[in-house]
């Protein structure tokens, strides 16, 4: 945690990294209490055991399945994480030139006061529509017939005439999520890819810290392998790690790495006591 500390006190820059064991500790937890509470009528109906798997069911009809991907969007999406761990990690970072690269689609970041200029989502948005086929590279804000969709859907149905169908061809929309290549990177992707891109560029061979958070093995491409490349050719960097598993890492880059195992969210906590500490 000293070691920790120092790092960010002393970097001139800050790269997070955050996969879904961040959002985890902040308490969007996809199964237990949390899921049960909200799906008790899916888990009855069908024995869906958590929202993850819950996302990729067959339902029958678009009614059924918009009612249950409407109320997956608002707890996850407009509705803030219990736990203050995003809060925790903006105070931390705030006053230092930093910038976000999650593989989370929850956009917690944003609900917490991050600056929006300063985060990537590289695998979509629960707050975005797009076409299914595609037909178009475009994007559509649903907050709006979201929260009608969760205040009038009954029976586990939402109303047929709030179904959402693309403007352009008239097929069903679908969520903007990376799951096949039939991902949309629309306008707002690009740039904030651009603002990354240029981000590290302006970085190269300073003082950064590559603070990656609860990043597991599904997409190790995406945050950790380019954190370990980047920490290699830049022998001011550090690698920083928290997570609650023992993570993997890799043993040319033991000199530049920092490892912290345990809850994100207590390990934050302990990192802002220690830096009030040195402070004073």
């Amino acid at each position: 945690m000293a070691q920790l500390s120092a790092a960010l006190n002393d970097a001139d820059a800050v790269v997070v990294g955050a996969g879904a064991g961040l959002s985890a500790s902040a308490g969007l937890t996809y199964a237990g209490e949390r899921f049960e509470r909200v799906f008790a009528d899916f888990i009855q109906k069908y024995g869906i055991g958590d929202m993850y798997s819950g996302g990729f069911y067959p339902f029958a009809d678009l009614e059924e399945y918009w009612a249950w991907w409407s109320r997956q969007i608002f707890i996850n999406r407009y509705e803030k994480a219990p736990r203050p761990v995003y809060d925790r990690l903006l105070e931390l970072v705030r006053d230092k030139d930093y910038f976000v690269l999650t593989t989370n689609v929850d956009h917690q970041f944003q609900l917490a006061g991050f600056d929006k200029k300063r985060l990537f989502y590289t695998q979509g948005d629960y707050g975005l529509w797009q076409c299914s086929q595609p037909c178009h590279q475009k994007t559509y804000d649903n907050e709006e017939m979201v929260r009608r969709m969760v205040a009038m859907q009954r029976d586990m149905r939402v109303p047929a005439e709030l179904v959402p169908h693309c403007p352009v061809c008239g097929r069903p929309m679908t969520m903007n999520l990376r799951t096949d290549s039939t991902f949309v990177e629309d306008e707002g992707w690009h740039a904030a890819a651009e603002r990354y891109a240029d981000f590290l560029r302006r970085h190269q061979g300073l003082r950064v810290l590559f603070l990656e958070l609860g990043v597991g093995g599904n997409t190790p491409g995406i945050i950790k392998y380019p954190f370990w490349k980047m920490t290699a050719q830049n022998e001011k960097a550090v690698y920083a790690v928290i997570n609650r598993e023992k993570p993997f890492l890799t043993k040319q880059l033991l000199r530049q790495t920092i490892c912290v195992t345990g809850d994100i969210g207590d390990v934050l906590a302990g990192l802002q006591q220690n830096m009030q500490s040195d402070a004073h």
